[in-house]
Parts: C-alpha cells; sequence; structure tokens
C-alpha cells in the first residue's frame, strides 16, 4: 500500500493527526487529508515536508 500517514511539526516534535492518508487538497486556508476509509480532516497550516520513501507528511500549523 501506498498511503501515508500525517503529522503536525512543531520543532522537533511530531503529532499523528491521521494515518492512511489517500488524499491531501490544499484549500482555501490550509489543507484537507482523507483517508482511505473516507475520513476527513481540515488543518489550517502547509506542507512542510515530504517523507516518501517513509510515508509520512509533514504539516506545520499556521
Amino acid at each position: 500500500m501506498c498511503e501515508a500517514n500525517a503529522y503536525i511539526r512543531n520543532k522537533d516534535k511530531e503529532t499523528l493527526v491521521m494515518e492512511a492518508v489517500d488524499l491531501v487538497t490544499p484549500e482555501e486556508g490550509g489543507i484537507r487529508l482523507i483517508s482511505i476509509f473516507g475520513d476527513q480532516k481540515f488543518i489550517k497550516g502547509h506542507i512542510d515536508a515530504l517523507s516518501l520513501v517513509n510515508h509520512k507528511i509533514y504539516i506545520t500549523e499556521e
């Protein structure tokens, strides 16, 4: 499987916010995460980095 997990990154700390993310969509004021199960989460922030080998999405909150 190729899904990723999304994390909020604050300095050296990572907090898991969603597992099995399938779709990341930019929207006004933030990004929407949608999992393979249909769960959705909107985060006011931006993508800080992607680690494709480790299947991680790093988000910085605004």
